[in-house]
């Protein structure tokens, strides 16, 4: 079952840029469906990421417990550096 969203008024120029970008045998309905999914997709992964950012300044505030930025950007490379090195 699907359902249609309200009419979406737009420029002209957006529309011609929409149009401009659609790949072969897409539709202008097609394109905005894709664009709304990942619109979302990506708005609930910023809320996750702000939640957990939230969730972890509270705890790092309730327990004393605080790391350096030098300390995380070196724990980071590590864990890349090993990701890379098992990836071989």
């Amino acid at each position: 079952m699907t359902t249609t969203i309200l009419t979406l008024h737009v420029d002209p120029e957006l529309r011609m840029a929409a149009e401009g970008v659609l790949r072969k045998n897409e539709s202008l309905p097609e394109f905005m469906e894709s664009a709304l999914r990942e619109g979302i997709a990506r708005r609930r992964v910023q809320d996750g990421l702000i939640s957990r950012g939230v969730a972890s300044g509270k705890r790092a505030s309730r327990d004393n417990e605080y790391f350096s930025a030098d300390d995380v950007l070196s724990e980071l490379e590590r864990r890349l550096t090993a990701a890379r090195n098992s990836s071989r």
